[in-house]
């Protein structure tokens, strides 16, 4: 508990130094309790019995007698076996209950503002979005949100797959079908496939798409109409799965690869006089210090294939010198899969290396593990392809209109198709979200839509519960934002404990770019609400305690609406 520890630090301090103990010494040991049953805040004296050559038992006492009576209104202490455990007393949690009930920001502090670049998403043009693009938009977008709530300018880059050799062959198969075709009748589900396969089995077809390739790259004026047509196609597509997942990410965020196209023959030069850049087999390469291949030899990053082609590797880099040059950013957020974790520690190496970023710039990997099926393997549809992304939504959202009707059967139509798009686009979110990015997780539409467990529909549940409360008695929740509250029973004192704990979660989710900490809290908000409401009537108690429970509902609410919010979540107001 962030706040307790620095409502106890001067404390500590006053009596460390009668003990003649630095602070580099013991200020490291003050943190929040591992066993929330014993303390809020626990501080080991153990390594401080070298400094004082006592036991850390008799430290623990000694410590405890300094404080005296220096803790109360705040905490009390006691000590246990070389431990001094602080409990925030329950006045001291209802003052900061009534701080955040007054605050429109929960109590959560604004950073001084850095300009920070997100690539994520980042799908193909003339392909369909699939499964594989899940986490990167949605962890992408919640990070997005969170650091822009504290105060940061988020400048979001959708780095499409929208250059390159393989626009050759789909330019010619668009010919092929016919470029008055109107884009929207354009069925990616296929396009791609057929254009691939007409390469690999029409040599005339191959050829004809090598020599398309040239006139892109020299910029012919209807080649490029023909490679525009497909974007605009794509991105009616992308933008469809935008919209229906409810991210922020829009055309003006676009930084495909043809943005930095012109750009990479100076990446090549600059690399050249940087005195980086070697021959391989044709190919001009750059050996990064350090990394080598399995048999031992220097591993090279690819600049410019043998072909004269270039690499990712040549795009990223003209990215980082883009984003520092003309974004002004000094801080990127690579959202992209663990197995391309290699790729960029590479490319990061080279570009300081080769002077296109020095130390003061902060340039991040957040890799995130697969999507599996319940047979543990990468999941996949019935066919064994991809799955594609919108099938998937949309699925969520049909499963989600089943429960909602067979739960409130009562709900009238229009309101149902909006409580079920919010319940299962949700859930899909929040499956993902809500699991450490750093590792797999099982797609599962049982547990991922339970109103039971750490999911969605049990968050936005208890949102729900709580608006009830206010509708039924027919109240205004922001009427009681003023009121006192008061923390008598142990549940809303349990509550009141997550609910203090949110902005930190928040902060530590923001530096570790780790969503799924505050999904954590949001779910211990959520499960200690349960346990108040069951124990502790509401609207049937009287008087001061009825007006401060309700507003406790009222906070817990706001709390779980932002918090969801910033994961990219809505929360009904009825279910």
């Amino acid at each position: 508990m962030r706040d307790l520890v620095e409502a106890i630090r001067p404390l500590l301090k006053a009596v460390m130094s009668d003990l003649d103990v630095g602070e580099e010494d013991w200020s490291g040991l003050l943190a929040g309790s591992t066993v929330s049953d014993f303390a809020d805040v626990a501080m080991p004296c153990h390594s401080l019995a070298r400094v004082l050559r006592q036991s850390p038992a008799a430290i623990a006492e000694d410590v405890l007698a300094g404080l005296g009576s220096s803790t109360a209104g705040i905490c009390t202490v006691s000590s246990v076996n070389g431990f001094l455990n602080f409990t925030a007393d329950n006045e001291w949690l209802s003052m900061r209950m009534e701080e955040a009930s007054a605050d429109e920001r929960l109590r959560v502090a604004v950073e001084d503002s850095r300009i920070i670049v997100i690539d994520y998403s980042s799908p193909n043009v003339a392909k369909h979005m699939h499964v594989g693009h899940l986490r990167s938009t949605v962890i992408g977008d919640a990070l997005n949100r969170m650091l822009t709530y504290k105060g940061h300018t988020v400048v979001p880059e959708n780095h499409v797959g929208d250059w390159g050799t393989p626009f050759g062959m789909l330019i010619e198969h668009l010919i092929d079908i016919g470029i008055e075709t109107p884009p929207d009748e354009i069925d990616l589900g296929s396009f791609y496939s057929d254009a691939r396969s007409k390469f690999d089995s029409d040599a005339a077809f191959a050829n004809r798409s090598r020599k398309r390739v040239v006139r892109m790259q020299a910029s012919e004026p209807e080649t490029i109409a023909h490679w525009q047509m497909l974007v605009n196609r794509s991105l009616l597509h992308f933008n469809d799965v935008y919209q229906m997942m409810g991210v922020l990410l829009t055309d003006d965020d676009l930084a495909g690869e043809s943005k930095y196209e012109a750009a990479l023959p100076d990446v090549v030069d600059m690399l050249a006089a940087a005195g980086l850049l070697e021959e391989s087999e044709g190919a001009k390469v750059v050996y990064p210090e350090g990394w080598i291949n399995r048999e031992g030899e220097p591993l090279p990053l690819i600049i410019q294939k043998a072909d004269g082609g270039y690499n990712y590797a040549t795009s990223d880099l003209a990215c980082i010198i883009d984003r520092i040059q003309n974004v002004g950013s000094r801080d990127f957020l690579y959202v992209v899969g663990a197995e391309q974790a290699q790729h960029f520690a590479m490319v990061f190496e080279v570009a300081r290396s080769a002077g296109f970023m020095d130390e003061s710039v902060n340039a991040i990997h957040v890799p995130f593990g697969l999507v599996l099926g319940t047979d543990g393997k990468k999941l996949a549809s019935r066919t064994g392809g991809a799955v594609q992304l919108k099938d998937l939504l949309v699925e969520a959202v049909e499963r989600a209109d089943s429960l909602i009707a067979e739960k409130n059967p009562e709900l009238p139509a229009d309101e149902r198709a909006e409580v079920a798009h919010m319940l299962g686009i949700g859930s899909v979110k929040y499956a993902d979200i809500s699991t450490d990015r750093a590792n797999n997780y099982t797609f599962d539409w049982e547990k991922m839509l339970s109103f039971e467990g750490n999911t969605a529909p049990y968050l936005q549940y208890a949102h729900a519960r709580i608006c009830s409360i206010f509708s039924k008695a027919e109240l205004e929740r922001d009427s009681f934002r003023n009121s006192s509250i008061s923390l008598d029973d142990e549940r809303e004192a349990t509550l009141a404990r997550a609910i203090i704990a949110f902005p930190q979660a928040l902060d530590l989710a923001c530096a570790t770019h780790s969503p799924h900490k505050l999904a954590t809290q949001l779910h211990a908000i959520a499960q200690a609400f349960a346990s108040f409401y069951e124990s502790c009537p509401v609207i049937a108690s009287e008087g001061l305690t009825r007006e401060s429970r309700l507003a406790l509902c009222d906070l817990t609410a706001r709390t779980l609406e932002t918090g969801l919010s910033l994961l990219g979540i809505s929360v009904p107001q009825r279910m």
